[in-house]
């Protein structure tokens, strides 16, 4: 059973307003609902099945978490990093890595906050990729709004409006600052979460930004504080098929969570 003995103040090379920004998604969920199972009665069947399946009865309906990772990030060739990161939706998320490119270390982080997106890598003290501005921040908000599965809670927010697609897909309309964005899940027969896509903003391509679809499927699942939530993913541009044909750009195993 993995563990959650997880530390929620922000990583060591985190600053400044980044930082600032940590302690603030940090904070607990003020006076959490407890989940009663007849809370997912207006979602569509697949988002109830999910629902039920990702909360346990009698579990503090907490909205903010911090996910320890370890994975490979395709940086040209695939390199191993390890990862920490606060989200909450529809607030925003940190995501603080490290990793090596020709044996040197890389550190950095990116962030949705104060409803801007920024990512900011070193190579030692270095500049290495930084980036910022209106295409940044709508392609960091279409992240948030995909990883709200980390945290089920927020299924049954106002602020995620349910669309049914079939008797195993649901679309989530959700809402962060001025974008909504169209989040579709694939919901297993059990309730198990099996992939997640959406029409993302960003420039896989080189070509420019537009929207792009992005996919990220589940390959495994663990319980930490009474949520069931996806711990082992590969995500990548591109259709799930893609996806799983090339193993995307990124592969992650969640080695454990703090829910507050």
């Amino acid at each position: 059973m993995p563990v959650t003995a997880l530390r929620a103040d922000p990583p060591r090379h985190l600053a400044g307003d980044t930082a600032a920004d940590w302690a603030r998604l940090v904070e607990p969920t003020p006076q959490p609902a407890i989940f009663d199972p007849a809370m997912v009665a207006p979602l569509p069947t697949p988002a109830r099945r999910w629902v039920e399946h990702a909360i346990a009865p009698g579990t503090p309906l907490l909205r903010v978490v911090v996910l320890d990772m370890h994975g490979r990030i395709r940086i040209g060739s695939w390199r191993p990093y390890r990862a920490r990161q606060v989200l909450t939706v529809p607030h925003g998320f940190v995501w603080a890595a490290a990793t090596r490119v020709a044996g040197l270390p890389v550190r950095g982080f990116d962030r949705y906050t104060r409803g801007s997106g920024q990512m900011r890598w070193l190579l030692g003290a270095l500049p290495v990729q930084s980036g910022a501005g209106p295409d940044i921040t709508r392609s960091a908000a279409a992240r948030l709004a995909g990883e709200f599965i980390f945290t089920p809670a927020a299924a049954l927010d106002p602020v995620v409006r349910w669309e049914p697609l079939d008797d195993r897909h649901a679309v989530a309309r959700v809402s962060i600052g001025p974008f909504t964005h169209p989040i579709t899940l694939r919901v297993g027969p059990a309730g198990a979460l099996e992939s997640v896509s959406l029409p993302r903003w960003g420039n896989p391509d080189g070509t420019g930004f537009a929207e792009h679809p992005f996919t990220a499927l589940v390959h495994e699942e663990a319980r930490f504080d009474g949520f069931t939530v996806p711990a082992r993913l590969s995500a990548g541009w591109w259709n799930g098929t893609d996806v799983r044909a090339t193993g995307g750009f990124i592969q992650f195993t969640v080695d454990a969570a703090n829910y507050r």
